[in-house]
């Protein structure tokens, strides 16, 4: 059949001229009725869209990494894209979403390579995609893990019933990313805490590093629930029952993960806190001793200035016991400034 599709290729779609290894298309798979993927190339691609009416269970996984290429040339010519999906690749919209619209789907899926050392920078890379009843179109900006490991997966032979299930696996593989981004901070939080139990005080970069990544994360890779659960509740007819179970049970993990991303950014600005309470006391400790010494040695500065100067009529100038006097009468101003900041300072 492989044969049959690639010699019909010229007349399905593909502009006269052009081959089809010109397409900027990363990967294709062909899904039979069983939910097996086979990897196919364009031109096997552009054949099975031109076909007038394609096996009912079977469908198309197609990935591209040239978004203008997408917008105005093919796969535009085979398959129907809905004007959002068009919008949302142009502007470049990179919050995650997944919603309906009209007969297909569209959704912006991101990609995290964290560092849990942070020695590196965060790096998230998107993922765009349209969903219908036959096929799944997907463009990246930059190359993917989950996309990378969805691809190992099929190709060990895992089954695949629907577009949907492929797209209900991203999403799970993104919110793995989550749920181990929230492990990584809570335990960097538990550190942090036990230091403070134990009376030490720990730097507060770490924790502000990971509270504005989870700040970003949120931003980008958490769903808009609203769009989400009217998904769920209200999906296209082509869903199959078992898939739109399986988005429910992905929403729901969504949720509480993004509820355990809130609580960790809750502890760890608490934590932020603590330690800044800490810092500031033992600042005032600090401040509080330097102007203690600095009151105990003022009789002794002040009487060291005045009998320093270089004039007549200084007292005790002849007295042969005067530099004990003036020792004495030091001593004295000083023991009373010393009880009047130690002493009096309980009160």
């Amino acid at each position: 059949m492989d044969s049959e599709l690639a010699s019909s290729a010229p007349e399905a779609g593909a502009p006269a001229g052009h081959g089809s290894d010109r397409y900027p298309l990363d990967h294709g798979y062909l899904f039979s009725a069983a939910g097996v993927g086979r990897k196919i190339d364009a031109a096997t691609a552009i054949a099975w869209l031109g076909r007038e009416a394609p096996e009912r269970d079977e469908f198309l996984w197609l990935q591209f990494h040239d978004i203008p290429s997408v917008l105005d040339g093919w796969p535009v010519q085979d398959v129907t894209l809905p004007e959002a999906f068009g919008e949302t690749l142009r502007e470049g919209s990179r919050s995650t979403r997944i919603e309906s619209m009209q007969k297909s789907m569209i959704a912006v899926v991101n990609d995290v390579d964290y560092d849990f050392t942070r020695k590196k920078p965060l790096a998230v890379a998107t993922l765009w995609l349209s969903a219908g009843p036959h096929y799944l179109l997907a463009v990246r900006n930059q190359p993917l893990r989950s996309v990378q490991q969805v691809r190992a997966d099929v190709e060990a032979g895992e089954i695949f019933h629907s577009p949907l299930a492929l797209l209900i696996r991203l999403l799970q593989e993104q919110a793995d990313v989550l749920r181990a981004i929230v492990r990584g901070g809570s335990h960097t939080a538990d550190e942090v805490e036990a230091l403070l139990l134990g009376g030490q005080l720990p730097k507060r970069a770490s924790l502000g590093g990971i509270r504005r990544d989870l700040v970003r994360l949120r931003r980008l890779l958490a769903p808009e629930p609203a769009a989400l659960f009217r998904l769920v509740n209200r999906p296209p007819r082509w869903v199959r029952d078992e898939d739109a179970q399986e988005l429910r049970r992905s929403a729901e993990a969504f949720s509480l993960t993004l509820r355990d991303m809130a609580g960790l950014q809750e502890r760890i600005q608490l934590l932020e806190e603590e330690i800044a309470d800490r810092v500031a006391e033992h600042t005032n400790r600090s401040v509080l001793i330097l102007t203690a010494v600095t009151v105990i040695a003022l009789p002794i500065n002040l009487i060291a200035g005045l009998l320093g100067m270089n004039i007549g009529g200084l007292p005790l100038r002849i007295n042969p016991y005067g530099f004990w006097i003036i020792v004495a009468i030091s001593g004295c101003l000083t023991g009373l400034a010393g009880w009047f900041v130690f002493w009096r300072g309980r009160d």
